[in-house]
């Protein structure tokens, strides 16, 4: 039994960093502002709540103080479940707001072009809408 614990426990914790490795070579390689957010998001979701669940498994396995250890795990997962999502928002919206285009591919949409990382565009450009929103 505990050997099957121990090994949950590396599986989950693995995973978790394999999640966050990955995200942290997808911060590098993605080409704009919203996709990198996209892969923080998806990032401090997965594999932190993947090594919140390791720590669990192994602290309810091990027998130590099981009042106080899995709450305040279970509550640091709530608080990342609840935060992320809406830091990702408030990026996203000022992101937009300080004029930064989405990535597009060449063809699709109205006059779409591929900009460069971080490119930030003017009113008036090919392919935005009326309030500064993008097609």
């Amino acid at each position: 039994m505990e050997m099957a614990v121990t090994a949950l426990t590396w599986v989950l914790l693995m995973a978790g960093a394999f999640f966050l490795l990955t995200g942290a070579l997808g911060m590098v390689r993605l080409p704009d502002v919203f996709t990198r957010m996209h892969a923080a998001g998806m990032t401090d979701t997965m594999g932190a709540g993947l090594i919140l669940a390791g720590l669990l498994v192994h602290t309810l396995a091990g027998g130590g103080d099981l009042a106080a250890v899995p709450v305040r795990l279970l509550l640091i997962l709530g608080f990342l479940w609840f935060t992320s999502p809406i830091a990702t928002h408030a990026t996203a919206k000022a992101a937009l707001s300080g004029g930064v285009r989405p990535f597009t591919l060449a063809g699709e949409g109205s006059g779409a072009r591929e900009p460069a990382p971080g490119e930030a565009f003017s009113a008036g450009q090919s392919g935005e809408r009326e309030g500064g929103a993008t097609s």
